[in-house]
């Protein structure tokens, strides 16, 4: 994994589950994770805030949305 800090509390939001869209609240693996395991219109519609901005190419992102996650999860898988 990378220098990401994986344990850091992340939600994961508007994620249709049983026609609500209740947040999850986890840490970012496994809020990464959950949102791999979502269709790809899920993923699309989801955005993951971690608790503290993550660094991308040297630039701290706040808020990932959609696709932007898959990024993240090339990082933890990788």
């Amino acid at each position: 994994m990378s220098d990401i800090e994986w344990q850091m509390s992340a939600v994961l939001a508007n994620v249709d589950r049983g026609g609500n869209e209740v947040p999850e609240v986890t840490n970012l693996a496994d809020a990464v994770r959950a949102w791999l395991a979502l269709d790809n219109g899920l993923q699309n519609d989801a955005v993951l805030r971690p608790e503290r901005a993550v660094e991308v190419d040297g630039e701290p992102v706040a808020v990932f949305a959609g696709q932007a996650i898959r990024g993240l999860a090339a990082r933890l898988t990788g």
